[in-house]
């Protein structure tokens, strides 16, 4: 085993030297400090992440098992793009990796922006709710968003499609997460227009698991009534399951969200352990301090109780917090910066303290206080000061995923010595 953990250390050594490489590119920006891109973990146990890794060694070295990654956040993590760099690039972190796509949300049926990297058609009457609306209709999952109906009619397709075509996520086993109160609408997916399955309702979590004869990257959803009187059926999301050992990479995302959007989320616990999360990655915070009377005792007690609810269900999960990055309000006409975003910062220290996390700094690394204008002047920011361009959240998720690698190989390199 100690042969086999030196051997890949070798083959990684040259990916690393190469990723180091690559992002050298960013020194012609000065406000992006490259020293301070790795994880930090502010009780000094660098053990925290040790079980995550250790399942990233059973996969590597022996091609077995599954990791889940959850990546929590607002409008930074619904897009997709950010989140989706981190899961593409796992996915090619070594040739024998293989990965699916994890959960997903037909977004353009609640009337917003939908990840490119996956296509969404529909039709029908359908109804949404999201964790960010004073009132919700109905029960809200992990997701933090849902999308109902009771026509008979109405159906739903999804064609995976991801920005890299060296990559292809496709499965035999696809999980709807919903239900009608009833059964009186029962899902069924249809593959090619010809063929039809039904699915094995799981009435302990809400959902319904199809299994396929083949492997598929594009499923239509269609539904038989089973009662004269028929309630909504209520979709939180769609797994594309692993059917294979690797990575599945869930991203959970909703528009304007903060922690207390996501207290909201009644079958939370419910969808997080049905995707038994090994790492979660938090990066909500955004929108919790956007507003003048931003609390870092209040966001705290916030992130505690969804991270307590979490741990309930999944107690052996690794956290890894995102600090918020630098941005800037807008006040008649003009822009000021948002001095939260420094509270914000000392809160996920205090986070990652507690609960023996770690720290991805992205406040410090892209330069801190005031830096978010100067990323918009090089086009890696919007004109908002808030989200990134495209080729903005491609460099953060570049940058996380060097971390993690990063902190990945002084693992290898420190289990090495002992074994």
């Amino acid at each position: 085993m100690r042969c086999n953990r030196i051997i890949i250390l070798l083959i990684f050594l040259p990916i690393l030297i190469h990723a180091q490489n690559v992002y050298n590119g960013i020194a012609e920006y000065p406000f992006i400090d490259t020293s301070k891109n790795k994880l930090i973990f502010p009780n000094s146990q660098t053990t925290t992440l040790d079980d995550f890794f250790s399942k990233m060694d059973s996969l590597i070295f022996t091609g077995e098992g599954n990791i889940n990654i959850i990546h929590m956040g607002g409008s930074h993590v619904q897009a997709d793009v950010f989140s989706n760099k981190i899961r593409e690039n796992l996915m090619q972190f070594y040739p024998s990796i293989v990965g699916s796509r994890g959960l997903i949300f037909p977004y353009k049926i609640a009337k917003t922006n939908n990840p490119k990297n996956y296509y969404v058609s529909y039709g029908g009457e359908w109804s949404y709710s999201r964790n960010v609306n004073k009132y919700i209709e109905y029960s809200l999952g992990a997701s933090g968003i849902v999308v109902a109906t009771q026509d008979a009619s109405a159906y739903l397709s999804i064609k995976l499609q991801p920005t890299d075509t060296n990559i292809r996520y496709s499965s035999t086993i696809i999980t709807l997460l919903g239900h009608s109160e009833n059964n009186s609408m029962e899902p069924l997916i249809v593959i090619d227009d010809t063929t039809a399955y039904t699915g094995t309702y799981d009435s302990v979590h809400f959902c319904y698991r199809f299994e396929l004869d083949n492997p598929t990257d594009e499923v239509m959803i269609q539904f038989l009534t089973n009662d004269s009187i028929i309630k909504p059926f209520v979709l939180r999301g769609i797994i594309w399951e692993p059917d294979q050992a690797g990575i599945s990479y869930h991203s959970i995302g909703v528009n304007g969200a903060s922690t207390i959007s996501y207290l909201k989320c009644e079958l939370l616990e419910n969808d997080i352990e049905l995707l038994k999360p090994d790492l979660i990655i938090f990066a909500i915070g955004i929108n919790d301090a956007a507003g003048t009377n931003f609390s870092k005792e209040e966001f705290i007690n916030n992130y505690s109780t969804l991270i307590d609810k979490i741990k309930a269900v999944a107690p052996n999960v690794s956290f890894i917090f995102v600090t918020n990055n630098d941005s800037y309000k807008r006040y008649k006409k003009r822009y000021y910066v948002n001095k939260n975003g420094l509270i914000a910062r000392e809160a996920f220290y205090e986070l990652a303290n507690k609960y023996n996390g770690a720290v991805w700094d992205l406040f410090d690394i892209m330069g801190g206080l005031s830096s978010m204008k100067q990323w918009e002047s090089v086009g890696l920011a919007q004109h908002d000061k808030i989200h990134f361009t495209a080729i903005g959240y491609n460099l953060i998720g570049d940058l996380f995923y060097n971390a993690l690698i990063l902190e990945y190989l002084k693992y290898l390199s420190e289990n090495s010595k002992i074994l």
